[in-house]
């Protein structure tokens, strides 16, 4: 009879021993959750890094476009291998 109530106590320590010690434990589960937060933290400033590159990337592309169509209309700028041709009001 006492053996019965003796089995089911070693069995449930194993269990635990395993719950806590044992590979997929608490402890282990801990150790990936850390690395898991250092990991997510690395890959926030890479998003925002690559946020940043990728403004700036459009920022050259366009802005240049843009700040080079104002100089042509407002300040008459031709590249080296172009010919501008003015032409004044028509006469009356």
């Amino acid at each position: 009879m006492r053996l019965i109530p003796l089995l089911l106590i070693a069995l449930l320590a194993l269990v635990q021993a395993e719950l806590w010690l044992g590979k997929g434990g608490l402890s282990h589960v801990v150790q990936l959750q850390s690395q898991l937060d250092a990991q997510e933290q690395t890959n926030a400033a890479a998003r925002l890094r690559n946020q940043r590159l990728g403004a700036e990337i459009s920022d050259l592309k366009e802005g240049l476009e843009m700040v080079e169509e104002r100089a042509r209309s407002e300040l008459g700028m031709v590249k080296p291998d172009e010919i501008l041709v003015q032409l004044g009001p028509p006469k009356r």
